[in-house]
């Protein structure tokens, strides 16, 4: 799509058909009466016409085409042209007019990782590129689109200066989702392949467990991402249906640990596998208390499908002082990686947040 943009020829100018009907005219010594007395055209219509202010119907087309010889669709084809002209040069004044709208977006940082179109230096093309990204035809659908509609959750509306930085990672999300192919979404399926997903977890190779993260999940339905954050963008993950038997998880690794990104993940799954899929959810870097009930259940369903409470209360009571032995010995017990056990520890304050974190894998993402 981005190729064939780059590909398309458009002229700087492009004159009227009339100026062409003119310079036939002129050649013919056949003036604007005799032709409008050979087409059945008034007169001030073919006036206007040769001056641009009147369009050049199908109908006149066939009719210059008798009078002259010309091919009717070489003056519709002209005429589509001009207008098409006029109207690109209308777009570019409303844009110009409304370039402060770009400055909400890291535009210089997406040209970087190029996720945008190459464009030149004025502020039309850049306008054109990013709503080309954006995939909508005006920064007013934009507002209606991404801060309304794409962006309804209400902490991340509160965040006012981030949420053009916050719409690009999620659209980057959306369009490498809709590459990944995937099965029908099969709830069934999904739910039966949690315990191998959770198997993931002790791979401390990203080259490893994602790419099998990744075919586990599509082959339920759901396309798995990971997208680099921003500096401004305070998420740890997302989720949204991309249509009814396809969903998306977009993952950040803002938090870099094996414990923050394999809770962030199945809480995005038990917001696929409980909530509606009219629903858009977003997991914020927020530390206030203020949840609401499907964050709160999704939490509880990550906390539980990681590492059962059942069993860790038991563990729980049977280590009084707990130890990184113990932990390594529990976390192999339930197959999960040792630092998911330590930060959930951690969250309950049964150890301080600065104890065992040796224990907790760290991934980086790689230079680009």
């Amino acid at each position: 799509m981005i190729e064939s943009n780059r590909l398309l020829y458009r002229p700087d100018t492009v004159s009227a058909p009339g100026v062409t009907l003119l310079d036939i005219l002129e050649e013919r010594e056949m003036t604007q009466a005799e032709l409008a007395e050979r087409t059945g055209r008034p007169l001030k219509t073919i006036n206007e016409i040769i001056k641009g202010k009147t369009v050049i119907t199908s109908e006149t087309a066939i009719q210059l085409e008798r009078a002259l010889g010309t091919p009717a669709e070489f003056w519709s084809q002209r005429e589509a042209n001009y207008r098409a002209w006029l109207a690109r040069q209308k777009e570019l004044e409303h844009l110009v007019v409304q370039k402060d709208w770009l400055k909400q977006f890291p535009g210089r940082e997406m040209k970087k990782r190029g996720w945008l179109q190459e464009c030149g230096d004025a502020i039309a093309e850049q306008m054109i590129s990013m709503l080309n990204f954006f995939g909508v035809a005006t920064p007013e659908q934009w507002e209606c689109g991404w801060t309304r509609r794409r962006l309804a959750f209400r902490k991340a509306m509160n965040l006012k200066s981030d949420v053009g930085a916050i719409s690009v990672w999620l659209r980057q999300g959306e369009l490498e989702g809709e590459k990944i192919k995937c099965k029908p979404f099969n709830r069934e399926k999904l739910i039966a392949s949690l315990d191998r997903i959770r198997g993931l977890t002790t791979e401390k190779d990203p080259e490893v467990f994602i790419p099998e993260l990744s075919n586990i999940c599509a082959d339920c339905g759901v396309a798995v991402v990971f997208v680099k954050p921003f500096p401004k963008v305070p998420v740890y993950g997302a989720t949204c249906w991309l249509h009814p038997e396809k969903a998306l998880v977009q993952l950040s690794l803002r938090g870099k640990t094996a414990d923050i990104l394999w809770f962030t993940f199945f809480h995005e799954i038990g917001h696929i596998i409980k909530h509606s899929k009219k629903e858009f959810f977003i997991e914020l870097d927020d530390k206030s208390a203020n949840k609401s009930p499907e964050e709160l259940e999704a939490d509880e369903y990550a906390a539980e499908t990681l590492i059962p409470s059942s069993r860790l209360n038991e563990w729980l009571r049977m280590h009084y002082k707990i130890s990184a032995a113990s932990i390594t010995m529990f976390s192999k017990e339930i197959n999960v990686a040792p630092g998911i056990l330590v930060g959930r520890l951690q969250h309950m304050g049964h150890i301080k947040y600065k104890d065992f974190n040796g224990l907790k894998f760290r991934y980086k993402w790689c230079p680009e």
